[in-house]
């Protein structure tokens, strides 16, 4: 018999980080979507009609939506021949969106790429392969740009990263110097690591040999980019946790060879860290400090320079950067993509460029990443709702008369046939989820966990996903595409 049944411990911890936002110290706030931080869920996407009046961009730029549907997509890659590559990194797949050739200003269609990839996050092209930083290293395939055909079987470049903890991702770009450069985060929020490639930059020869560290303290960088009329290197890096709301920054860092960032002994510009800066270490006085600062646990990711010489003028050569969104704060913040502009006196300037994503403290998008197509378009991937955003030249959004992010979600009511109902029904009762879920009905010594608003964070297609591949605490269930289908359309009918 199958069975729905995490154990109580576990059952406790998800119950504790819902209510320690009310009942414990500012430092141990939990404010999240936090159904999508525990178990990669979320919701639909707007439609096309509701995206110009929910989002906002500067004046002379327009924002649609540009795909939906995608299992928490994560960071882009746009091709010479105009596709678009996704990576779904819970899903193991590589999506290719084709062209918009139509002018409809969405993709004339989406294949999958590539499958069962162990973790796919960054995604790069280079000398006629697609390049896939994976989760113990580097995987690269014989890719066209210009017809988005792979040929050949998917081989390894870089193999034996450090795997496991808290940060998994893992980034690798090829630089000017034509050297392979990879990013790993750290394994957890605040301790001294066993493996010196952790909280590090990597830097290899082309062909994946050579290892060398090549800057350390970036407790998670998930992405760097090169400035395109400097050539120096920048980094976003999220900031520790768990010392409150507003400290200490998230960063902007300048990576240079054998730079030394601060985590886990400095945070920011030179503050000792209260759990480990009194550590004797000889790094201490060598830290560098950020190029920029970001607001406290705002998690910048995905960052891109625009390249395009047609863009706006006081767009050129600012870099783009992608703010997923607080979770260790009393009220949430971040959740939008800024631009950051460097100033005559060398000072970084920061400002809304796609906002929207929070509303008060409603989410209805978290970005991930921020890439320039071949024809200035700017595209931005939510893991939340499951979309790719495009944002182009045109008329600014208009949000005068735009509908509230809770009147969006509440007209997003899923629908099932009733057979299938009547199977999700059958199913829940076999997996005993009642015992987890239920309050009169719960396992002796288990904490339940109701399944409330399930329709705000996900679609059908996605909670089956989620079913297909679920995250700890919640267990796996030996099913079929069709009951999975089913047990998430009865989820999501069921207001428990």
């Amino acid at each position: 018999m199958r069975h729905c049944f995490p154990t109580a411990l576990a059952l406790l911890a998800v119950l504790a980080m819902g209510a320690c936002r009310w009942v414990l110290p500012e430092r141990f706030a939990v404010n999240a979507p936090l159904l999508n931080m525990l178990f990669g869920g979320g919701i639909e996407a707007p439609d096309t009609a509701t995206v110009p009046e929910l989002f906002e961009t500067p004046p002379g730029l327009n924002v649609g939506l540009y795909a939906s549907g995608l299992a928490n997509p994560r960071m882009l890659r746009p091709t010479p021949g105009g596709h678009l590559l996704v990576s779904l990194s819970r899903a193991g797949q590589i999506v290719l969106l084709e062209p918009d050739r139509d002018g409809d200003g969405l993709p004339d269609g989406r294949r999958v790429l590539l499958e069962e990839l162990a973790g796919p996050n960054s995604l790069e092209l280079h000398e006629g392969w697609l390049v896939i930083g994976v989760g113990d290293g580097v995987a690269r395939v014989r890719f066209d740009p210009q017809t988005g055909e792979t040929s050949g079987e998917l081989e390894s470049l870089v193999s034996g990263l450090p795997t496991g903890g808290n940060h998994w991702t893992r980034t690798a770009r090829y630089g000017p110097d034509g050297h392979l450069y990879v990013t790993i985060g750290s394994s957890c929020n605040a301790c001294i690591e066993d493996d010196p490639r952790r909280a590090a930059m990597l830097r290899y020869a082309a062909d994946g040999s050579g290892e060398e560290i090549y800057a350390t303290g970036l407790r998670n960088s998930v992405g760097f980019d090169w400035h395109p009329v400097t050539g120096a290197l920048y980094a976003t890096d999220n900031g520790r946790d768990l010392l409150g709301n507003d400290f200490p920054p998230c960063e902007l860092n300048r990576v240079v060879h054998g730079g030394f960032y601060g985590w886990p002994f400095v945070n920011g510009d030179g503050i000792a860290d209260p759990d480990l800066g009194a550590e004797p270490d000889p790094r201490i006085p060598e830290a560098r400090p950020p190029e920029f600062g970001f607001r406290a646990h705002n998690a910048p990711l995905g960052i891109t320079f625009v390249r395009n010489p047609a863009a706006p003028a006081w767009l050129r050569g600012a870099a783009l950067v992608a703010l997923h969104g607080s979770w260790n704060r009393t009220s949430k913040d971040g959740y939008k993509v800024v631009s950051l502009h460097w100033q005559a006196d060398g000072s970084v300037v920061e400002r809304d460029f796609l906002t929207g994503f929070l509303t008060g403290e409603e989410v209805i998008g978290r970005p991930v990443d921020v890439a320039e197509g071949p024809d200035g378009s700017l595209f931005v991937s939510d893991d939340y709702a499951g979309a790719i955003y495009r944002v182009t030249a045109g008329a600014a959004s208009a949000r005068g008369t735009a509908p509230t992010a809770a009147t969006v979600l509440a007209a997003r009511a899923p629908t099932a046939e009733p057979e299938a109902l009547a199977l999700g029904a059958a199913l829940y009762e076999e997996f005993a989820c009642a015992g987890c879920h239920e309050t009169e009905r719960a396992v002796e010594g288990v904490v339940p966990v109701p399944l409330k608003e399930l329709g705000q964070r996900y679609s059908q297609a996605s909670l089956a996903a989620f079913l297909e591949r679920p995250t700890p605490p919640m267990p796996f269930f030996p099913m079929e595409d069709r009951e999975r289908a089913a047990l998430a359309s009865h989820l999501l009918q069921t207001d428990r």
